[in-house]
């Protein structure tokens, strides 16, 4: 998975690098503030790849003594140094853009970098989606954001090949700076969503989603033995995860029988899940309270009737608390 990862973003390098000399090229040629815009993006894509690169790499090492959970999280770090990459660009493109309001410069060659946009556009954005879809079967979020700025790109090159086409037919260079400045701001809010994601990721907010396709597995592969699962946590580490939860179990199970639960606990959720994954789970006994709702037939030690059958949910699976009516 991550060999797959780390050939991708090479890739996206590669092309990026190529793209980024070819739009100054059409910058040069063109004096164009729409094409400065496109050209400065492609530098955030390169210097961007380039650090993504180095992050995966990192992020391929076994773990050491030093890294007991590996070394997944550079990844956060990797796309929140994009995000930041790609606001200063937003920023330069609006300041250049606004001196160029007031002090017009003349643009030449109209036609010749409306179809350079529009080639390097259309590559972006392709690349961009195969990027993304990569990224996600390996959940890799250096290539998530890389593959998200890339469509974005080419997004904003459309946009800006209407523009260039607009001013090639009415000679309005005015517009040549209120285009840079509109997709000056779609980068700059572009890069706050990918610093936003890598935050989240270094907080290690809840991902509700993921949480609950664990729930829905556990629901539908409930074994009677596995009374009560709460206090149910998951961390990621790059494209790995960490799962840690309390497991209720008969309170008359000896070791062995309390270790092959937690091992059949572990099974499915690693025949589920397609990320790499490593677990902490706590035992806890049963409670006679647990009577009530526990599921399973042939209890020699039931204490009371049991009355209902309590669904786990992203809600009540993550309290630190036994499950009871």
């Amino acid at each position: 998975m991550l060999n797959k990862s780390i050939s991708t973003q090479r890739l996206t390098l590669i092309v990026g690098g190529i793209l980024l000399i070819i739009k100054f090229l059409a910058y040069f040629l063109t004096d164009s503030n729409t094409i400065l815009t496109d050209a400065l993006e492609s530098i955030v894509n390169v210097v961007a790849g380039a650090f993504g690169l180095f992050s995966l790499s990192v992020s391929a090492l076994p773990k050491d003594e030093n890294h007991p959970y590996g070394h997944g999280k550079i990844e956060f770090i990797s796309a929140a140094v994009e995000g930041i990459l790609i606001i200063i660009a937003g920023l330069l493109i609006l300041a250049k853009s606004a001196y160029n309001l007031n002090y017009p410069a003349p643009v030449h060659d109209v036609d010749t970098g409306l179809w350079i946009v529009a080639v390097a556009g259309g590559i972006n954005y392709l690349l961009g989606v195969y990027v993304e879809r990569v990224g996600k079967s390996n959940s890799s979020l250096v290539l998530v954001a890389s593959g998200e700025h890339l469509k974005s790109d080419g997004y904003s090159s459309f946009g800006m090949v209407i523009g260039l086409a607009i001013i090639f037919f009415t000679d309005f260079l005015w517009l040549d700076s209120v285009i840079a400045i509109v997709f000056g701001v779609i980068i700059i809010f572009a890069g706050t969503k990918v610093i936003k994601s890598a935050l989240s990721g270094i907080m290690d907010e809840v991902d509700y989603e993921l949480v609950s396709e664990i729930v829905k597995v556990l629901n539908q592969n409930r074994h009677p033995d596995f009374i009560d699962i709460h206090n149910l946590r998951v961390i990621k580490y790059g494209a790995a995860l960490h799962i840690d939860c309390h497991i209720t179990i008969p309170w008359y199970f000896n070791t062995v029988q309390a270790h092959d639960q937690v091992k059949n606990l572990e099974d499915l959720l690693k025949l589920n899940t397609e990320k790499p994954v490593e677990f902490f789970i706590h035992v806890d006994p049963c409670l006679p309270l647990c009577c009530l709702s526990c599921i399973k037939e042939d209890c020699p030690e039931r204490k009371s009737d049991f009355q209902q059958k309590i669904s786990w949910t992203t809600e009540n699976i993550m309290l630190n608390k036994k499950h009871g009516l």
